[in-house]
C-alpha cells in the first residue's frame, strides 16, 4: 500500500503507481490539506487511509491542481470525510464534461482500475478562485496561485512558504514512466506555458523542493530546464506558422526537443492559439 513520505516539516508526498501520480499532504495547527485526490473513488479511499495513518486532524481542504481525472476523481471520498474541495474556477467548470469524455474513451479499456474509474461519483469543487487564494492552517498558510495557462487553462500551484515547497501539478512532470515529456494534451496551451512557468519559478529559490504532478520531487534547475524545452516548443510552433508551414507538415519539419510523436496535440493547439498571420510569397 502506498504511503506518504515526509519531504519537509509536516509536508508529505505519496507517489501512486497508476499514472505515477503524486498526492500531497500538508499539516498545520488547524488541520490538514490534501493536494490532488487520485484517479478513482477506490484510490481516493487509499489516499484517505494513508492520510489517517499520518494524522487524525480535521481535513481542512482537498485541492485540485487542475481538472484531469487522475488528480480529481478521489474528490467525493475526501469531501465525505470533511474536506472542502478547492480548485481554479476553470477546472471546476470543466470537471464534469472532462470526466464524461474520459469515460467514453475508457469503456472498452481492459486496464486494471478502469471499472473503479467508470463507477466513481464526480464531486465538483465549490470553492473556486481566479488568481490566488490563501488557506489558513493556523500556524501556517498555503498559497494557491494560478500562474496562467499551460497544461490546461485551470492550473494552480500550491506553495508552502515556511517549508519552501511548491506543488506544481502537471505544469511540471518528471516521471520516466511517462517519458518525462510534459503533458501536451488536447486541452494544453503551449504558447502560454513558458510564461506560466516563469511565474512559478519566481516563487522558488535554489533550495526549493518542487513536487511535480507525476514523478520524483525536483529542484529549481529541473524546472528551468523543462521551461526552456517548453519554450523551444512554443517558439518552433510560432516560427513554423509564421513561415506558412501547414499544420499537417509541422510535425515533420519542426526541430522538437521531445519525440515528434508526443508533439501532435501541442502543435495543433499552438496553431489554433496563434493569431492568423498574413503570409506573402516567397516563404523562406
Amino acid at each position: 500500500m502506498t504511503a506518504f513520505t515526509e519531504i519537509a516539516d509536516r509536508v508529505w508526498v505519496a507517489r501512486y503507481p497508476w499514472f505515477d501520480v503524486n498526492v500531497g499532504l500538508v499539516a498545520g495547527d488547524a488541520g490538514i490539506v490534501v493536494i490532488d485526490t487520485n484517479a478513482s473513488g477506490a484510490l481516493g479511499c487509499e489516499v484517505l487511509d494513508a492520510v489517517r495513518r499520518i494524522s487524525s486532524a480535521p481535513l481542512v481542504a482537498a485541492v485540485n491542481t487542475h481538472v484531469h481525472f487522475d488528480h480529481t476523481l478521489g474528490n467525493a471520498v475526501l469531501e465525505q470525510a470533511g474536506a472542502e474541495l478547492v480548485a481554479h474556477e476553470n477546472a471546476a467548470a470543466a470537471l464534469v464534461e472532462h470526466v464524461e469524455g474520459i469515460r467514453r474513451q475508457a469503456v472498452d479499456d481492459p486496464s486494471p482500475g478502469i471499472p473503479e474509474l467508470l463507477g466513481t461519483d464526480v464531486a465538483v469543487p465549490r470553492r473556486t478562485f481566479s488568481s490566488a487564494l490563501a488557506l489558513d492552517l493556523g500556524d501556517r498558510a498555503l498559497e494557491l496561485v494560478h500562474p496562467g495557462r499551460g497544461h490546461t487553462d485551470g492550473d494552480i500551484v500550491v506553495r508552502v512558504p515556511d517549508a519552501d515547497v511548491v506543488f506544481t501539478g502537471d505544469l511540471v512532470e518528471e516521471s520516466t514512466e511517462r517519458s518525462a515529456v510534459p503533458g501536451f494534451g488536447p486541452d494544453c496551451f503551449p504558447m502560454d506555458w513558458p510564461a506560466s512557468l516563469d511565474l512559478v519559478l519566481s516563487l522558488t529559490g535554489s533550495a526549493t523542493r518542487l513536487v511535480p504532478g507525476h514523478g520524483a520531487v525536483v529542484d529549481q534547475d529541473f524546472v528551468h530546464e523543462q521551461r526552456s524545452a517548453i519554450g523551444v516548443v512554443a517558439e518552433t510552433i510560432r516560427d513554423l506558422a509564421t513561415r506558412g508551414v501547414p499544420l499537417d507538415q509541422a510535425l515533420e519539419l519542426g526541430d522538437w526537443p521531445y519525440p515528434s510523436e508526443d508533439m501532435a496535440d501541442a502543435v495543433r493547439r499552438g496553431y489554433e492559439q496563434l493569431p492568423r498571420v498574413r503570409r506573402q510569397l516567397p516563404l523562406i
